[in-house]
């Protein structure tokens, strides 16, 4: 059975599957990409291979996601312990702290998303050692965006603060649309209930009925 179908807490697949063969695979398999980005951009340009990079991480973010939602369930995007869960989890699925250093934390305006905080990332490194940084398109956004299709789920992503132009970390806010559904129902009821409602007097209310009547 898989944690959602249990109601225990996920286990990071990560924390089972680790070993010094798995990193390893998984920063040559990086290179690849890197030297695959370069290939294409030396080729063809940047726009190029800042657009099929994109499309490719997406693609790999869907699998990813599908994967681990198979192995562990959907998570339940309404609660920010879950989607911080998931997270975490997919995050060191791809990666390690070698390769980029990252954490969660709540929401610093007590909603109900949480963030995401990156303070360190390979991928800068190798594109300022290869003097390609400037002009690319970092693809976070679109392979954050295949982890939760991959997942199943509905949730608004969103950088707010990026190394690459310039940030001093990279920074996403994530929350379930769900969530913010029902925020957006919840203002526009409150809204509706404040304002005031035009009524005519009963002398001309009682008229207008009678004309309607009589024609």
């Amino acid at each position: 059975m898989t944690a959602q179908e249990t109601g225990q807490p996920a286990t990071t697949p990560v924390d089972a599957l680790e070993n010094e063969l798995t990193v390893a695979l998984r920063q040559f398999w990086w290179l690849h990409d890197a030297r695959w980005y370069q290939g294409v951009k030396k080729r063809f340009g940047q726009e190029v291979a800042n657009e099929i990079n994109a499309e490719a991480l997406r693609f790999v973010g869907r699998r990813v996601g599908s994967w681990y939602a198979n192995r562990e369930g959907t998570p339940d995007v309404c609660s920010p312990a879950a989607l911080r869960d998931v997270i975490e989890s997919i995050t060191r699925l791809m990666t390690n702290e070698d390769m980029m250093r990252s954490h969660t934390e709540p929401d610093p305006d007590g909603g109900a998303g949480i963030q995401t905080v990156i303070t360190e990332h390979f991928a800068l490194r190798m594109l300022r050692a290869a003097r390609s940084l400037e002009g690319y398109d970092c693809p976070c956004l679109d392979m954050r965006g295949g982890w939760f299709e991959g997942l199943g789920v509905d949730v608004r992503d969103e950088n707010r603060e990026c190394m690459r132009t310039g940030g001093t970390v990279c920074r996403f806010h994530t929350e379930s649309a769900a969530a913010e559904s029902v925020e957006t129902a919840s203002a526009e009821t409150a809204s509706m209930q404040t304002e005031p409602v035009e009524t005519q007097p009963v002398e001309t209310a009682s008229a207008e009925r009678k004309e309607l009547h009589r024609s």
